[in-house]
């Protein structure tokens, strides 16, 4: 895992793409083709339910860069207007989350991709809502969500800040 300072010109081609990841059984798998804009953990009680931890992990990783290559996801979880979780509909796993109005990315699971040991949060969010103990080193927390006009910031500094994934041996 790499922790330098990155550059504008190097952000693109330093994150070892393309990623493989897949749930659990192996039924849907996923091809990750564009960077993530962001790392984030979240500590609400949805996703520590759905999550059956203290936080869900994810990258927000943009849409074009982001296809289900084998099986169908189902949508699953809370089947609300807002947002629209998808599993596999053999295995369970919580894959993905696709949320109304939000077009241009999708919310993986960090931990579906096969190499995800790199993975660090950037931004933690609903910390009010976390349970006690649990801790991240995310750089940026948040109460509830942060406000919209928050995110440019944070996606920009984490393009020059945030970790990579190691070059495969």
């Amino acid at each position: 895992m790499s922790t330098q300072n990155h550059t504008p010109q190097d952000t693109a081609s330093d994150w070892q793409l393309p990623w493989t990841g897949g749930c659990r059984c192996g039924q849907v798998r996923l091809r990750i083709t564009a960077p993530p804009l962001l790392a984030m953990a979240c500590h609400c009680t949805g996703c520590q339910r759905m999550s059956a931890s203290a936080f869900s992990l994810s990258l927000a990783i943009p849409t074009p860069g982001f296809e289900v290559v084998s099986g169908e996801p189902v949508i699953g979880g809370l089947h609300g207007d807002e947002s629209h979780h998808f599993f596999c509909p053999h295995c369970k796993s919580w894959m993905f989350t696709r949320t109304e109005g939000m077009d241009e990315f999708v919310n993986l699971r960090a931990t579906m991709l096969d190499r995800h040991e790199w993975v660090v949060p950037f931004a933690e969010t609903w910390t009010d809502e976390k349970l006690p103990w649990a801790t991240t080193p995310a750089k940026h927390s948040f109460g509830k969500l942060p406000e919209f006009s928050a995110f440019p910031a944070m996606i920009q500094a984490y393009a020059q800040e945030g970790m990579r994934p190691a070059a495969k041996a």
